[in-house]
């Protein structure tokens, strides 16, 4: 044969498809052990049809054309064929987007096989009752502040410190003006009935729990910021309470459903687990000993 016949062959994109379907027919007959291709049955009939036309026209925002259905038609036993091949040659198996997007489907079937019904009042209030602390509402503060800044010399600060409590605690009714007292900053002076969180928001973790016990009136201090330190004064303080359902009614709605789903996941999931025998073997050492020798 002509050489440059034999070179045109090799290049033909037909011979590399052929050749490519070989090989995986090839790794296929190796792998699931079957000496002939599979011959399955796959049926798309009207209300499948239906449902791929409903899927398009969710998207599209109207009906597909015959056109468009046959061409969705055709993709859908596409992706079948496929879809059944790769299980036979187990390429589904140990792959963990897989397995976890499986599970996820699981757990969403679990949830479906549920009435989802909305809650009754009744039953709300019985769940508020149960987790009030996860509803209660938060304590609330009203401070004022005086800012010294950390980049004094130690003492310079604690003197500064010292010096300013004794004349604030010394003169009750004396206005303090944080732009003439203390050191600049761009920090509010005061905050008022702030929640533990917006205080934390404003002057960094941690600050709101340090000031929580400062007596009311007096001024006390200093306290440690995320951004140096402060003088503060407690205007007012106002406990938090337990909640009622009127006033926290949507999340309270939010939360049972979670937990409902949460307990239908678990039934759900102890029913399938007795269907089976689980035998779990952990190292005898320490995992990180364990690991270390691997």
């Amino acid at each position: 044969m002509n050489s440059n016949i034999i070179l045109k062959l090799l290049r033909d994109p037909l011979l590399h498809f052929l050749m490519l379907g070989a090989g995986i027919f090839s790794v296929y007959f190796v792998v699931s052990g079957r000496a002939t291709v599979p011959s399955e049955r796959i049926v798309v009939d009207e209300n499948q049809a239906l449902r791929l036309a409903e899927q398009f026209q969710r998207t599209w925002m109207r009906p597909p054309t015959r056109q468009e259905l046959e061409g969705l038609t055709e993709d859908f036993v596409r992706e079948e064929i496929l879809y059944r091949e790769a299980q036979a040659l187990g390429l589904d198996q140990n792959d963990l987007v897989i397995r976890r997007r499986l599970r996820q489907k699981m757990e969403f079937l679990s949830t479906d096989l549920i009435e989802q019904q909305p809650p009754t009042d009744a039953e709300l209030q019985a769940f508020l009752a149960a987790n009030k602390d996860r509803f209660r509402l938060p304590d609330r503060f009203s401070f004022q502040q005086v800012y010294l800044n950390p980049n004094r010399s130690a003492g310079d600060v604690k003197r500064a410190a010292a010096r300013l409590l004794v004349r604030f605690n010394a003169e009750p009714d004396l206005e303090v003006d944080p732009k003439l007292i203390g050191d600049a900053t761009m920090l509010p002076a005061k905050l008022d009935a702030a929640t533990p969180t917006e205080v934390d928001n404003v002057f960094g973790r941690g600050f709101a729990e340090a000031i929580e016990n400062v007596p009311t009136g007096r001024w006390a201090g200093p306290f440690a910021s995320s951004y140096g330190l402060h003088l503060v004064r407690m205007t007012a303080r106002e406990a938090g309470s337990v909640s009622t359902l009127e006033e926290v009614r949507s999340i309270v709605e939010r939360e049972w459903l979670a937990e409902r789903r949460r307990t239908a996941n678990d039934n759900f999931y102890q029913a399938l687990r007795q269907r089976y025998e689980v035998e779990i073997r952990l190292p005898a050492d320490s995992v990180s000993k364990t690991l270390a020798v691997r």
